[in-house]
């Protein structure tokens, strides 16, 4: 499995960004597919998942980011996007996808994209 994400950048606080992480082959309903995050010196720190088909999705997100992201999955385009609203400076980190094989639990990460929330 291959991860690739995008859509990091710098912005401002109250900013929104969207996030997209592309899954190759492609994400099976019964794989776990998250966002973590990371800030420079501290541990990485789980921020969001989904799971489940169309009809029965799952998610599930940190206190901390609860109202303003929201994840979702285009079961088309084989991607997990972040939508992330009213953006914080405390949000800053480098932004990890990670997808959990529900068939064998093998986990993969991608390389992350970085965002910086800054006046």
């Amino acid at each position: 499995v291959q991860l690739v994400e995008s859509g990091g950048d710098l912005v401002q606080p109250g900013g929104s960004l969207n996030l997209s992480c592309a899954a190759s082959p492609g994400i099976l309903n019964s794989d776990i597919v998250g966002w973590y995050r990371q800030p420079a010196g501290k541990e990485r720190e789980l921020v969001a998942t989904i799971t489940g088909p169309r009809s029965r999705t799952t998610r599930k997100y940190t206190d901390s980011v609860k109202d303003r992201f929201t994840i979702s999955r285009d079961h088309v385009k084989e991607t997990v996007t972040l939508q992330m609203n009213e953006l914080k400076p405390e949000d800053s980190a480098m932004y990890y996808c990670n997808l959990i094989s529900g068939l064998s639990a093998n986990s993969w990460w991608g390389q992350g994209t970085q965002v910086t929330v800054s006046s």
